[in-house]
């Protein structure tokens, strides 16, 4: 790291008082010294990046960063902040900032100098130094794991004369730069040491666990051996909450006085632990908010399964909780099933981190359904309406293609087209329940799931039987996996048991108990749909397209566009469900529209990669993917995101109004000869993106010009501006 951070990179007095004011101020550093070529670019790419997922880490410690072309070589900022700046972190504001570039591409330099400073960071005498070092030299010695001078004026050298033994077995992070894996199976050598972080804990672990690392018992045997525990970390980004998780896992390893070998799936990929390590270990530990890699390699053993940042700030409860399991005998299951006995839980069951409630829980169960329920939609309704397209609106009455096909009748072509589509949408319920019980329990609860999902269907309790079918099954199977287990029983759980009886438990109150209540309210919503005229309608359909570009492509988005395929997820929608579908589908395509013509009619109030993205913006917004305008929302999300709520909003009303409808759940302009009065359809778009592209225009105009938004010559080529200081969102 000894070029990615300098004096001229350091700030002490971070006086920002937001996190993107933070970003600017330290990016501003970089650019004095030549390595960030275009400032306002490289902002909406850390704007974009911290939209993912909030950079805030307990402790007082934000780590924004991201990768980008307007990079030349990997940095690293740091800011000190007295009154602290909230980066998302659960426990408040922080005031260590660390802003990290690397080149776009640079997966590598990326990701060491993340792991190494992430393993840092678990160390209080490293944070602790951060905070109180008076000098911006010395601050930037620390970071990057010099001997900075000490209070009484010794130099380096002097203090580097201290006995090594020292700092033998610590976890300072003084070394990890250069060896940001080492001992944690995450990097080159990832079986070396005994899974410390720092090199000064691998001269004197080293031997003791040996044993640990080669699979042998030359640390002893029996008793005489420590418990030997590997693990995995992973998180969505697969950056900094990873190689935390595996320092604090390591630490805590060492002060029970337990072997912990750590194989650290980060986003560069991963170095898989030595099967012998794994064959030799007592417990795992899977501290995860993405699936484990290989996750059948640690099959058979006592197992914790848990969110990155339970591992982050617990990871003495979890030693102690895998050491109770093994003592208690309890093991996963060995059939790669993903089931466990006893207490075990699923990826999802443990969604999110400590303190996120089961609000959060059942939102990922949710979305885990709709996410493999959509591409049935998509590919059953396309189907469907290009058998009307083909057909006309009579297919639906064709008898059965494989008793009367003819192969040169355009009608036989329509009918096969929309039978194969029928069918799709027949799975759409079981898939949607049978995927919300495998959110919550895993493989075990497919089985319960689909029966429930069909049954839902049997009985025309439709999606609404569906959601409630798929949340009792994985209830049901997760209650089962908490049973006690005879050990003998143990090979048949998952494929015999669980299925057995949480098929019948939810058959049970599918058909008797709640089934025939949830029909009456499924009726009664779809009575109400078919009602909806005059202004309800037309305010329904500006409530969907308020949700629809809320959050362009996130949880409320996606419960609009659920709403909507539902309604037309049958052979026969009513005209109601049809125009629902159309007005969120408008709505939908108006963020990417409007921001593409928003950066084609004033390019000069957008940095160079707004304009660049805006031209990628045309096909993504006729295409019908909202996420499109994510790059400029994250950039600036006050103007941007009320700008197309409203234009959302504008183009939802006057579809409903228009009385377009749309058979095809998906395809943007490419289904427009599939949609009813398609000429109206396409004013309502047109005047929703004319709205949200104004509004952008007006709000962007009211600040100052953007720092780098080059005012663009004939030629395209941006002409040099005054350069003025501006927030990226006021």
């Amino acid at each position: 790291m000894s070029d990615m951070i300098t004096a001229d990179l350091v700030d002490l007095d971070l006086s920002a008082d937001t996190k993107e004011a933070a970003a600017r101020a330290l990016a501003e550093r970089m650019v004095a010294l030549g390595r960030v070529t275009d400032l306002e670019g490289f902002l909406a790419d850390v704007a974009a990046r911290e939209a993912q997922m909030p950079t805030g880490l307990d402790g007082g410690i934000g780590i924004p960063h991201c990768r980008s072309e307007h990079v030349t070589e990997p940095t690293l900022a740091f800011g000190r902040s007295a009154a602290g700046i909230d980066f998302g972190a659960a426990d408040g504001p922080a005031d260590l900032i660390f802003l990290i570039a690397a080149p776009a591409g640079a997966d590598d330099a990326h990701l060491t100098i993340l792991s190494s400073l992430a393993r840092q960071l678990m160390n209080a005498e490293f944070t602790d130094a951060l905070r109180s070092v008076d000098d911006a030299s010395a601050a930037a010695a620390l970071i990057r794991g010099d001997e900075p001078p000490t209070a009484d004026g010794s130099t380096a050298a002097d203090a580097a004369k201290a006995p090594a033994a020292a700092g033998s077995g610590s976890a300072s992070g003084s070394e990890s730069d250069s060896e940001p894996a080492s001992g944690s199976g995450s990097g080159s050598e990832p079986a070396s040491g005994s899974g410390s972080g720092s090199a000064d804990s691998v001269t004197a672990p080293a031997a003791a666990s040996a044993g640990a690392v080669t699979g042998t018992d030359d640390a002893g045997t029996g008793a005489d051996r420590p418990f030997r525990i590997v693990a995995v970390t992973s998180c969505p980004t697969g950056i900094a909450h990873t190689y935390m998780a595996a320092e604090s896992l390591e630490n805590a390893g060492r002060e029970a006085g337990v072997e912990v070998v750590v194989e650290t799936q980060g986003s560069a990929g991963f170095t898989r632990l030595d099967p012998a390590v794994i064959a030799a270990a007592d417990g795992v530990i899977f501290a995860h908010d993405v699936p484990v890699r290989e996750k059948d390699r640690f099959a058979g053993k006592p197992t914790v399964d848990t969110g990155v940042k339970a591992a982050i700030n617990r990871a003495a409860d979890l030693i102690t909780e895998v050491r109770g399991k093994a003592e208690r005998g309890e093991v996963t299951a060995t059939d790669g099933s993903g089931a466990t006995d006893g207490s075990g839980t699923s990826p999802v069951e443990r969604a999110g981190g400590p303190g996120e409630g089961y609000g959060t829980k059942l939102r990922t169960w949710l979305m885990s359904g709709v996410s493999y329920m959509v591409p049935f939609v998509a590919a059953g309704g396309l189907l469907i309406a290009l058998g009307f397209a083909i057909g006309g609106y009579e297919i639906n009455e064709a008898p059965s293609v494989m008793d009367h096909f003819v192969w040169t009748q355009a009608a036989s072509w329509g009918a096969l087209l929309f039978q194969i589509g029928g069918v799709a949408f027949g799975f759409l319920v079981p898939v949607l329940a049978g995927y919300i019980a495998y959110g919550m329990a895993d493989r075990p609860g497919l089985v319960p799931g689909f029966v429930g999902g069909a049954i839902s269907l049997t009985i025309s309790a439709g999606f609404l039987g569906g959601l409630a079918a798929g949340l009792i099954a994985g209830g049901v199977v997760l209650a089962i996996q908490k049973v006690r287990i005879p050990a003998a029983l143990r090979g048949i759980m998952p494929v015999v048991v669980i299925p057995l009886i949480s098929s019948a438990v939810v058959g049970f109150l599918m058909f008797v108990v709640i089934g025939k209540p949830i029909a009456s309210a499924q009726k009664a919503m779809t009575d109400w749909l078919n009602g909806l005229t005059g202004a309800n309608a037309i305010l329904l359909g500006a409530l969907l397209g308020l949700m629809m570009c809320f959050d362009l492509g996130g949880p409320v988005n996606k419960v609009a566009y659920t709403f909507a395929t539902a309604g037309i997820a049958v052979a026969n929608p009513s005209d109601s469900a049809m125009k629902i579908m159309a007005a969120v589908m408008a709505a939908g395509m108006v963020p990417p529209l409007a921001m593409a013509l928003a950066t084609t009619v004033r390019g000069k109030l957008f940095n160079r990669t707004e304009r660049e993205n805006g031209k990628a913006a045309w096909v993504l917004g006729a295409s019908f993917i909202s996420e499109g305008a994510i790059p400029f929302a994250a950039a600036d999300p006050l103007r941007v995101i009320p700008a197309s709520m409203v234009g959302g909003a504008v183009t939802g009303a006057l579809s409903m109004s228009f009385g377009a409808t749309l058979r095809a759940p998906h395809g943007g302009i490419f289904v427009v000869p599939l949609i009813g009065n398609p000429f109206l359809y396409l004013v309502a778009i047109a005047a929703g993106v004319c709205v949200t592209a104004a509004l952008v225009i007006v709000l962007k105009g009211l600040r100052k010009p953007v720092t780098g938004a080059d005012t663009a010559g004939p030629d395209g080529t941006p002409a040099p501006s005054a350069r003025e200081e501006q927030p990226v969102a006021a």
